[in-house]
């Protein structure tokens, strides 16, 4: 007991069943290895207890990092999370070979690097349950893309030709039905059978789906922030929610020029040092940051250009009234989109097609002086333009 009151910090290198854990003193001094088991919760519990109260752990940002960390703060812990790539990046410059124990080791010894340069963000529970709700989403949206391109398949297979522009709207839907009780010979039992089930499946995919939107729709319409990012056009309910859930807190955003990057509408620039005459070409957004929220504001992007306004203005000077890069001037309106997300959260603002412009510095006022009469001094100075 005595041993473990020393520690000041500890790095925990998490996996799916066990935990490896180095606790370090004050001097940086390795104190204790231990490893946690992940099976029996309470009992995992009652051993975080017995660490001293109120002590930083570092723990990388990999799966499950989420309810460790919960159950860390349950206990009077200080969890911290470490980014992947960057510890990742470290060891290889040490060149120190991975293993269990040098992660942990690693990670404890984060805790006195200055400043941080290997902490990302703790995501709180609320945004995590948050993301939980939207990746359920998109998930069942994938699986009902994928039964909608099996039934193309079968339709395929066997020759069945129709000229319904949305096969699984009301009338190709009806057709669809039909072709699972016909007895014509069109489809063999085998198609018709895979078929029934197909449309079973994708039935039950899409009540799931409107249950889930229904509950969206209800957390997005209580949440300040989400009413506002519904005022800017071209983002509904759905992109809404999924820009709440992906941004978190806009606080860890010093700019909105950080918040491009993150949400991948930044473009880099790739340039070697060798001079050239020709403009710069062939520049891409970056690859770390969410991808989802890149995703969510290029779909606003097409949305608020179809509507017109501003964001028609900028995507046709960009691409030339859409007759060249179009996907370049859409990323320009998301990249603007971000923008202005990023004013209108921190600012608590409402969104303004026309927005009042921007105080201008005031132009220095020209000082004249006049001389005394019969003293040639000069008299206290006066504005021009003021009495």
């Amino acid at each position: 007991m005595k041993t473990r009151s020393k520690v000041t910090q500890i790095g925990l290198d998490s996996h799916r069943k066990f935990s490896t854990v180095t606790g370090r003193d004050g001097q940086g001094k390795v104190v204790w290895r231990q490893r946690l088991e992940h099976r029996d919760r309470h009992e995992l519990r009652e051993h975080l207890r017995t660490w001293p109260a109120g002590t930083p752990v570092v723990l990388e940002g990999t799966f499950g990092w989420g309810w460790l960390s919960d159950e860390m703060l349950k206990v009077g812990l200080d969890p911290h999370l470490a980014s992947r790539r960057k510890v990742a990046a470290w060891r290889t410059a040490r060149g120190i070979a991975k293993s269990n124990r040098t992660d942990a080791d690693l990670l404890s010894e984060l805790w006195n690097q200055q400043p941080r340069w290997w902490e990302v963000w703790l995501a709180s529970q609320e945004v995590r349950d948050r993301r939980e709700w939207m990746r359920y989403r998109m998930s069942l949206v994938a699986m009902q893309t994928r039964l909608k391109n099996q039934i193309h398949a079968i339709m395929h297979r066997h020759g069945m030709v129709h000229d319904y522009s949305d096969l699984f709207g009301r009338d190709g839907r009806t057709f669809l039905n039909m072709l699972v009780v016909a007895n014509d010979g069109t489809l063999r039992p085998s198609a018709k059978a895979a078929l029934k089930g197909y449309l079973q499946l994708l039935d039950h995919v899409r009540r799931q789906i409107a249950r889930v939107t229904c509950e969206m729709r209800r957390q997005i319409s209580k949440s300040p922030e989400g009413e506002r990012l519904r005022t800017i056009p071209g983002i509904s309910w759905i992109l809404g929610y999924t820009i709440l859930a992906e941004i978190g807190c806009i606080e860890r955003f010093k700019s909105a020029r950080h918040l491009a990057s993150y949400s991948l509408l930044a473009p880099l620039a790739d340039d070697s040092g060798d001079a050239s005459d020709e403009a710069p070409k062939g520049r891409h957004v970056g690859f770390m940051g969410r991808r989802t929220l890149k995703w969510a504001f290029i779909e606003a992007a097409h949305g608020a250009v179809r509507k017109g306004g501003r964001f028609r203005e900028l995507f046709d000077r960009r691409t030339d009234g859409g007759k060249k890069d179009r996907n370049r001037g859409y990323i320009a309106v998301g990249h603007t989109l971000a923008n202005v997300v990023h004013v209108m959260w921190k600012k608590e603002l409402d969104y303004m097609e026309n927005p009042p412009q921007r105080p201008t510095r005031r132009s220095k006022k020209r000082v004249v002086r006049k001389s005394r009469p019969g003293t040639g001094q000069p008299d206290r100075p006066m504005v021009a333009g003021v009495a």
